[in-house]
């Protein structure tokens, strides 16, 4: 089985967000099953590679493409789209040409791999979302798969620009590209592509009602026979706190978490002696900021400490750091990107939190199981596949939901894990059952290479 895999980010050449690790992940994970993988990237400014070909790419003019490649990757390269600062903008704007940008990209795939002998073309989120029409129109045997990494994410474009795909105007139509007058590349995606992925069982359902549908929730129930939730899985190579040299001190049970703890709050510089709530987090409404900006005080007023690190959008990270100097030993706000304070995070708080609106798979919450720190969620999407509450009776389980979106049900499930880290024998035997659950790439892939057989079969 010859598969090419289509993203516009990947671990270790470029990210953004989860999809990088992702594409990272998978590919390495699907060859230990017999599965020959080729993943297409853009050239983002000086990745390293062997210059492979010229392609000459129609756009309303000809453009010259180049082709590199390095292992099992193949690189689009052409610096003026490229060669910049951001993957799709700066400081929070996107770029202008992100039409022109990624419809350049997809054309320029589509035309190499029609010259390859691939089984599947796999495709990943809006910026790859137009090969699978480009597949059709090429009239090959080569089938698609399409997966939503997150549905807020769509490519729209204005009408205008249409010219530039280069296809027929019957596309652009209701049951075709077009989308409230605009033309958007995911719904592209979903309706050319012969089967559609994305990465939760539970974000498959959801992303067909009107609530979680952004729009496209008709469009996804007409596919809904070819609609498949797979969980992403976790590389317990990067993610391990028995060989993460990133954490303070190595371990694999309770006592060593507990040495971590330690570290983190002399770090921070908050009081050790209280139970830690940590969050690793885009600081967006999309992943509970304003129902959780609310009630910081509560949280902190109940016994926890709390400490978060990420950045985002404005109004939230500065009501967070004026709540930072009110309760300066008890909340450490860290609006940044630091990867080794993100994993001490993960290796010294007792919970981590998410309180996301929606949250198609979530990785922290399966990074968090890993290293014994006890996910508080709410219930949606891949949360919801992979967090059950926790039942002291049976000592089943292993965190702690909501269900209502609202700042009361987030305060009371807080308040219950509360009560749970005050019970502390039973707390210590839930953050260690919490460190076996097994959420590896492995069986994901394992899901995938049958999902690949259903479609050569269909």
């Amino acid at each position: 089985m010859n598969i090419a895999i289509i993203a516009s980010e990947a671990v270790p050449y470029a990210k953004t967000g989860g999809l990088a690790d992702v594409i990272g992940a998978l590919p390495r994970y699907l060859k230990k099953l017999g599965i020959q993988t080729t993943i297409f990237l853009p050239r983002y400014n000086d990745i390293e590679g062997t210059f492979v070909k010229d392609l000459q790419i129609e756009m309303r003019k000809v453009f010259t493409v180049k082709v590199f490649k390095k292992k099992n990757y193949y690189f689009i390269d052409y610096p003026p789209f490229f060669k910049r600062d951001g993957l799709y903008g700066t400081k929070g704007v996107d770029f202008d040409d992100n039409c022109e940008r990624f419809t350049l990209f997809c054309k320029a795939v589509s035309r190499f791999i029609n010259e390859q002998n691939y089984d599947i073309v796999h495709c990943h989120d809006w910026q790859s979302a137009l090969v699978p029409l480009y597949i059709k129109l090429n009239k090959t045997k080569t089938k698609s798969i399409f997966t939503i990494h997150n549905l807020g994410y769509q490519g729209k474009f204005p009408r205008s620009k249409f010219s530039l795909l280069g296809v027929d105007e019957k596309y652009l139509k209701h049951n075709g590209i077009e989308f409230s007058n605009d033309i958007n590349f995911l719904k592209a995606g979903i309706v050319y592509s012969d089967f559609v992925a994305t990465v939760s069982e539970t974000y498959a359902r959801e992303i067909q009602t009107p609530e979680l549908g952004f729009g496209l929730n008709d469009v996804l129930k007409k596919r809904s026979a070819h609609l498949y939730g797979i969980i992403n899985g976790l590389d317990y190579d990067l993610w391990n706190p028995q060989s993460d040299d990133m954490i303070y001190y190595p371990y694999h049970d309770f006592t060593g978490k507990m040495k971590n703890k330690v570290s983190l709050a002399h770090e921070c510089n908050i009081k050790a002696k209280r139970p830690f709530i940590g969050m690793v987090s885009r600081i967006a409404g999309q992943k509970g900021f304003d129902i959780l900006t609310k009630v910081v005080d509560e949280i902190v007023d109940m016994g926890f400490n709390f400490i978060l690190l990420g950045t985002g959008e404005e109004q939230y990270c500065d009501k967070l750091k004026a709540l930072s100097q009110v309760y300066a030993t008890c909340i450490s706000v860290n609006i940044k990107f630091d990867n080794k304070l993100a994993h001490r995070i993960y290796a010294g708080c007792d919970f981590f939190l998410m309180p996301s609106l929606y949250e198609p798979c979530g990785l922290g919450q399966l990074i968090s199981l890993k290293y014994g720190t006890v996910p508080i969620v709410r219930k949606t999407g891949g949360l919801a596949d992979t967090i059950k509450e926790f039942d002291p009776s049976t000592q089943s389980g292993n965190g702690f939901l909501f269900t209502e979106y609202s700042s009361q049900a987030l305060i009371e499930a807080v308040s219950r894990a509360y009560r749970l880290y005050c019970s502390r024998e039973l707390f210590k035997i839930l953050s260690q059952s919490c460190m076996e659950y097994n959420f590896s790439w492995e069986e994901s892939a394992k899901k995938y290479k049958k999902l690949y057989q259903i479609l050569l079969k269909s």
